[in-house]
């Protein structure tokens, strides 16, 4: 008799990304090929997982399945604790494992690993809560000292969560109180002017080993100087892929995406974020080891599209990927 594989998809999460998770986890549900038996795991804002609208314990559950789904964005399900859970109970699950999912997270990290082979990155800082006495003093400094304008974002959070761009000492006061108050390091970045764009891989498809997506174009208001929270989440951004890129630039920015990938030691699928400045060139700006997956939000689904790649089929390649690595 067929059996079917038992795949737990966990979505929600105690992250600030919840909202785009249940979103991804909706995609999953809806798509999983018919040889799967899909389980809706869910698990709210305080960390603590349901499953058929009853409380259990993650160890009950991961007991009674073949493999896992990974929808959780952010804390907790892309900075390697969930990773962590898993491989410590021998689960297969899709997405990169405990190392290259906390190297994605960390922005200043994987910028550092990035730079030092050749990719060319924004100038940034860190800046750690415990060092700022003076957030005024600091951005003082910053003005006299820094590129200008100046991008100001969390260093471990996705989406957009927290970003903004500053122009003015009282601009950067704000905007690094924002920051500050949601994480405990800020990352500081020139700001570059230029085409936004976003590039995914997949492993182990079509015949290679890095198969390189579509790059898309992100597509934002006149009035909009970056992809920010209520743009990316708010319907206000589009994404155009196939971009509106030279064949030098979309050649140029799929090789990047399958290095940064390799770099940073992902595993089965990965989308990278590039600005093309009209004179200076591709600069990195981050890498996402966990792509958001939800209809009408997610530039990683467009680019599956927009290359003959249905939802489904890829959705069964890299659980078939994940069980194969068992």
């Amino acid at each position: 008799m067929f059996s079917r594989t038992r795949v737990a998809v966990l979505r929600g999460g105690p992250s600030s990304e919840y909202g785009a998770s249940l979103k991804t986890g909706a995609t999953v549900l809806s798509h999983l090929p018919e040889q799967y038996h899909p389980l809706d795991v869910f698990i709210d804002r305080e960390g603590i997982w349901h499953l058929h609208g009853r409380v259990r314990r993650p160890e009950s559950i991961l007991g009674s399945i073949d493999a896992v789904w990974n929808a959780l964005h952010g804390e907790y399900g892309e900075d390697g604790t969930l990773q962590h859970i898993l491989e410590t109970h021998h689960i297969p699950f899709s997405g990169s494992r405990r190392l290259g999912s906390s190297l994605a997270q960390n922005k200043h990290l994987a910028k550092k690993i990035i730079k030092r082979f050749g990719i060319n990155t924004p100038v940034s800082r860190l800046i750690r809560r415990e060092e700022v006495t003076s957030i005024g003093d600091l951005a003082l400094e910053l003005c006299r000292t820094f590129p200008q304008p100046s991008i100001v974002k969390p260093a471990q959070k996705g989406s957009s969560i927290g970003v903004s761009v500053a122009k003015t000492a009282d601009e950067l006061v704000l905007a690094l109180t924002a920051a500050l108050g949601l994480s405990e390091a800020v990352l500081v970045e020139e700001y570059i002017d230029g085409k936004e764009a976003v590039c995914g891989v997949i492993e182990n498809y079509r015949g290679l080993a890095l198969y390189p997506l579509l790059p898309a174009e992100v597509v934002l208001p006149n009035d909009s100087f970056f992809l920010d929270e209520e743009s990316r989440w708010g319907g206000i951004a589009r994404y155009s892929c196939p971009g509106r890129f030279s064949a030098g630039e979309k050649s140029k920015l799929q090789k990047l995406a399958q290095k940064v990938h390799y770099l940073l030691g992902l595993r089965h699928y990965s989308s990278s974020e590039f600005i093309i400045h009209p004179r200076r060139g591709i600069f990195f700006i981050e890498v996402d080891a966990l792509p958001c997956l939800g209809v009408n939000i997610s530039p990683y689904r467009e680019s599956l599209l927009a290359v003959g790649i249905p939802t489904a089929h890829f959705l069964n390649h890299v659980l078939e990927s994940a069980l194969q690595e068992r």
